[in-house]
């Protein structure tokens, strides 16, 4: 096996490769509740409507407490509305 390239990350071990996948972001039920589109809710809050679908899709490392706070703002919930955990996700 070769070495591993200088700067590279090291492997990842099961758990470390299902980190973050335990959050669940329920974006696309405030919006269905509230009938109002992901465009609508980009327009409202300043953000681009491809960052706030990676953000719905689950994909996304990180979000900003302003874009949170914006987001809660127009859509008038709490962040424990915006995100779950679900202990159940496994990575297997």
């Amino acid at each position: 096996m070769a070495p591993p390239r200088k700067g590279a990350k090291p492997a990842l071990d099961d758990d470390a490769e299902t980190e973050g996948t335990r959050i669940v972001v329920k974006l696309d039920d405030l919006l269905y509740e509230r009938r109002m589109t992901l465009t609508e809710l980009a327009e409202r809050i300043g953000i681009t409507l491809a960052n706030l679908s990676i953000l719905k899709t689950g994909k996304a490392k990180a979000i900003r407490f302003s874009t949170l706070e914006a987001i809660c703002r127009e859509l008038g919930c709490q962040p424990g509305d915006l995100l779950g955990y679900d202990a159940g996700v496994s990575g297997d």
